[in-house]
């Protein structure tokens, strides 16, 4: 049984959508406050957590290689993620440091193995979106309604 998201959880769909279709957002960010609350009177958590912890991850590995194979340096990627963790995460510190965390991890992770663009980081990259792809349709499909 699944149930309907929150109003601000909603927007979660709109920065989802944008690693499923695939699209470069060109706009630029909205700046960003940089202030977290001193102490979240409650941490909570919400079934479609670690499946967030895994798309981050993702998002992560696919910039690195995203920018590791282009001519021009993209933004698009790491900009997505900060969007999914301001509409996900406001006022919950922890939520945002495992998401932050899985991110980095991802990068690291490709940062550690590829130094140069070669066919197997090109490939690694498409998987990587199309896992990444799937899994916010999954999560869309099954949390948004």
């Amino acid at each position: 049984m699944t149930s309907a998201l929150p109003p601000r959880r909603l927007a979660l769909i709109g920065a989802v959508l944008v690693f499923a279709a695939g699209a470069a957002a060109q706009e630029e960010a909205p700046s960003q406050q940089g202030k977290a609350p001193e102490a979240a009177t409650e941490e909570t958590s919400t079934p479609y957590d670690q499946r967030l912890i895994r798309l981050a991850e993702i998002l992560g590995s696919v910039h690195y290689l995203r920018n590791l194979c282009l001519k021009a340096e993209e933004d698009t990627w790491r900009r997505s993620t900060q969007e999914l963790l301001d509409k996900e995460t406001g006022d919950e510190p922890k939520r945002r440091e495992r998401l932050t965390a899985a991110f980095n991890r991802g990068y690291r992770t490709f940062a550690s193995v590829y130094t140069t663009c070669t066919e197997p980081a090109t490939l690694a990259e498409q998987r990587y979106r199309a896992e990444g792809a799937t899994l916010a349709s999954e999560i869309v499909a099954r949390f948004g309604n």
